[in-house]
């Protein structure tokens, strides 16, 4: 059964070339678009999407005026936007967006992303509660919402507090869980967490990173491993809730 896809952009050169995109797509079958805010509200229920593509610049109702106000059930919300600040991708995964992607987007990363969205379970309300903790520190040492590895290091952190001792076995255990969640390899889980590390470092937040965990624990040239960096915030998230 096909994915069933629903796009709310108001750019009629995006919403035509996904049309041509989904048209010769066996995976995934276009049923609605729209081209603001209000009439994808009008036009959800009806449609009922697996996934709604959706921007957040739009006439008559933006786009996180529909994160707000969205029923969402079991779609799932993949933001696509120019907008590159962190502000607003923060508060786009706070209201509820499962992914964020920057546009110009790659056919090929859009559907990986849906389809790992469709996959991944829906979070009870304290998932979401530890989701939204997790992404402020994300965004506070300058890991982006819109790179793969954002999602598996989130996902590992989240299994490593639950199950602290997995971190001892990050290979053999934690990657190939994450993986399994997300419907990838062990081997892309580590590169995409590692690439997400090296983003946040190569942006120059070693001070933010310091003051968050509250000692200098890093410079410019050093990084933390995979496991370092999941243990860090574990460890703090742990500390925060007792």
């Amino acid at each position: 059964m096909k994915i069933r896809v629903m796009v709310c952009d108001d750019n009629e050169e995006f919403v035509s070339n996904m049309r041509s995109h989904f048209a010769s797509s066996e995976r995934f079958e276009l049923v609605e678009t729209a081209a603001n805010g209000k009439d994808a509200l009008e036009k959800i229920d009806s449609a009922h999407p697996d996934v709604l593509l959706l921007d957040l610049v739009m006439p008559t109702l933006d786009g996180f005026s529909v994160l707000e106000r969205v029923n969402k059930g079991n779609m799932k919300i993949i933001v696509v936007s120019a907008l590159s600040q962190d502000a607003f991708i923060s508060k786009a995964m706070s209201l509820g967006a499962d992914f964020y992607m920057m546009k110009p987007v790659s056919f090929s990363v859009l559907d990986e992303r849906m389809v790992e969205a469709v996959n991944t379970r829906r979070p009870t309300a304290k998932n979401r509660s530890m989701d939204e903790k997790i992404s402020n520190i994300f965004i506070t040492v300058g890991i982006p919402a819109h790179i793969k590895g954002y999602q598996y290091l989130r996902e590992a952190i989240k299994m490593t507090i639950d199950s602290p001792e997995i971190i001892n076995s990050i290979t053999k255990k934690l990657y190939p869980e994450v993986a399994e969640h997300f419907n990838t390899s062990p081997s892309k889980v580590e590169r995409a967490i590692r690439h997400a590390i090296e983003v946040a470092w190569n942006r120059g937040k070693i001070e933010n990173i310091n003051t968050l965990f509250g000692v200098r624990v890093y410079n410019h040239n050093e990084k933390p491993t995979n496991g370092e960096f999941i243990a860090l915030v574990a460890d703090k998230m742990l500390l925060e809730s007792v």
